[in-house]
């Protein structure tokens, strides 16, 4: 803080001892601000917490939207359009705000997005409809999207100010296995309150609203990252580009983030509503537990495959992608829950390494001054893989057994997969 360390100006006689007094009292009152912020590596363990209870709560609604299907008598269809509207709310905020941290600075757009999650959570409670579960999903979605490129930068950088010498290394890898570690609690979480507790609908809500308004709380403590700017640039939204010459195998990769997402988008709309209709297993516990299985499978996959070369995460995430997915299939057609389960899980290690390298790819593609604005476009693909997979399959259960389109989901996929790896492998990884 300029001036905080000079000397107040002599008092003349005839100056007040109030007066006199008030630089001091100043001096004071900032150094108590200043240690009341936290340090640097307990600051990123608070964004951490804060970053896995806001991605766990966008998960909550997965194994309740059985119970939302047959309390307002609802199409299995709506459950898709209900689902969309979150991942139509990440995208909007990606593309309209999910940068403007780097000039408003981290913490007032984590606190913003946390602010959005604790409004997701009231409409939940105290609007009950098909209105009210779109509203706080889209709010919801909107909160994930501007957190989530942010708690990222701001994970890096409290890492590196609390340990130069270890340059952030870490951090991504935390933050990726708090964004889908988060991800996985969510379902299971809700399942757990969902099976025992007399108010599954709202129970869920107000444990996580508690929970957002400490992570909130805690985060007003941790330090700012990003200096403060006297003029600051004109508003615009994200801008997107792809690189020119290399266009086909960014294109490849996009298709395999976008296939990665497809599998999430079933897993935390529709397999609930599957594993209780078609394969006959009514818990809401077992629903949320198969669903933390098949995403915490792919925070799993990232961490233990962080050492293998490019190449061969690439081989390794198409073929669990691929075997898992036909296990899948074949859970479906033969009706067994393991099957349909286990599959689910070896997709979704293979998600996690495919959903990296597609990034890392990208990220090569691009020249640096243009590497944000190349990923901005990647994540826009993969999100809309979370949305449009889960509204087609949505929309043709209204026409055909949702096993004959669960088999045919599949079927794309894995040629989507297989397309995508093929094309990723040819450029040097």
């Amino acid at each position: 803080m300029p001036g905080a360390a000079t000397a107040p100006p002599m008092a003349t006689a005839t100056a007040s001892p109030r007066a006199a007094a008030a630089p001091a009292t100043t001096h004071t009152l900032a150094r108590t601000r200043i240690r009341a912020r936290l340090s640097h590596s307990a600051g990123f363990w608070v964004i951490a917490a804060a970053f896995l209870i806001v991605m766990a709560f966008s998960t909550i609604p997965t194994p309740l939207y059985t119970l939302y299907q047959a309390r307002d008598g609802f199409a299995t269809f709506m459950i898709t359009v209900i689902f969309a509207a979150y991942a139509f709310g990440v995208m909007a905020a990606l593309y309209l705000a999910g940068h403007i941290s780097d000039w408003l600075g981290r913490r007032p757009i984590i606190l913003i997005a946390i602010l959005l999650e604790i409004a997701a959570a009231v409409v939940f409670l105290v609007a009950p409809s098909i209105a009210g579960l779109l509203l706080a999903r889209v709010l919801s979605g909107f909160g994930v999207g501007i957190l989530t490129a942010t708690a990222t930068a701001h994970l890096s950088e409290l890492s590196v100010a609390a340990k130069p010498d270890d340059g952030g290394r870490n951090s991504g890898t935390i933050a990726a296995v708090v964004n889908l570690g988060g991800l996985s609690l969510g379902p299971l979480i809700a399942g757990v309150l969902a099976q025992y507790v007399t108010e599954p609908l709202v129970v869920p809500y107000v444990v996580f609203l508690v929970l957002l308004v400490m992570a909130g709380l805690a985060v007003t403590f941790v330090p700012e990252t990003v200096a403060k700017q006297e003029v600051r640039p004109a508003y615009r939204p994200q801008r997107i580009s792809l690189p020119g010459a290399s266009r086909p195998v960014f294109w490849a990769a996009a298709i395999g983030a976008f296939a990665s997402f497809a599998i999430f988008g079933l897993f935390t709309s529709l397999a609930p509503s599957f594993i209780a209709g078609s394969l006959h297993v009514s818990s809401r516990l077992v629903a949320g537990a198969a669903v933390f299985a098949v995403v915490g499978a792919a925070a799993v996959a990232q961490v233990l495959a962080v050492r293998l070369s490019g190449r061969t995460q690439v081989i390794l995430a198409v073929w669990l992608m691929s075997a898992g997915i036909v296990t899948l299939a074949t859970g479906v057609l033969l009706v067994s829950f393991w099957a349909f389960v286990l599959g689910g899980i070896a997709a979704g290690a293979g998600v996690g390494i495919l959903f990296r390298s597609a990034v890392g790819t990208a990220g090569r593609l691009a020249d640096p001054q243009h590497r944000g604005e190349v990923l901005a476009a990647m994540f826009l693909v993969a999100y809309a893989g979370l949305a449009v997979p889960a509204l087609a399959i949505g929309f043709a259960v209204t026409f055909a057994p949702i096993q004959s389109v669960l088999v045919v989901f599949s079927a794309l996929i894995v040629v989507l997969v297989l397309f995508s790896g093929r094309r990723m492998l040819a450029r040097s990884l």
